[in-house]
């Protein structure tokens, strides 16, 4: 019997032009200068239903986000495809993005949310609060061993790490 190997997605969103809201594309510019085998790293500004298409070429998907109300320094848990009665073609949530690449291209893939914490949001700039950034280093130490090691068999239901 043949494994086949994993194919990795980590989509870094959010706007980088709004502070801490940039905490995903952050994310996703650390994990791509790592250049981990068999890990494709995109970003952006938000999700769309085009993402389906890049997903269902993958056998596990991680969304990046900032976090505005989330646990210090941030969360990791499993999502499942969702339908939604409706959606904008201009923002779609993770949830939606599974289901939309399940549904047009069979895709299986496992999903995962990623919320790093931030607390400057009203502000205009692209610069990440402190402790933002704090939660950011370890958010990227997280996401570089996951992908290392590839273990994403433990059932992984809101992880609050330290």
């Amino acid at each position: 019997m043949t494994v086949k190997p994993e194919k990795i997605l980590l989509i870094g969103f959010g706007n980088p032009a709004r502070a801490d809201d940039g905490l995903g594309p952050a994310l996703a510019e650390a994990i791509e200068a790592k250049n981990i085998s068999g890990v494709t790293v995109d970003a952006d500004y938000q999700l769309t239903i085009e993402d389906s298409a890049q997903v269902a070429e993958h056998n596990i998907v991680i969304f990046a986000d900032a976090s505005i109300n989330g646990a210090e320094p941030f969360s990791f848990e499993t999502i499942e495809a969702k339908e939604y009665d409706s959606f904008s073609s201009h923002s779609v949530e993770p949830a939606q993005v599974l289901a939309l690449a399940e549904n047009l291209f069979n895709s299986k893939a496992a999903g995962y949310i990623l919320g790093i914490r931030g607390y400057e949001f009203d502000d205009f700039g692209s610069l990440i609060s402190e402790k933002a950034k704090a939660n950011l280093e370890k958010a990227v130490d997280f996401v570089e061993k996951l992908l290392k090691t590839k273990n994403f068999n433990k059932p992984q239901k809101t992880i609050a790490c330290l």
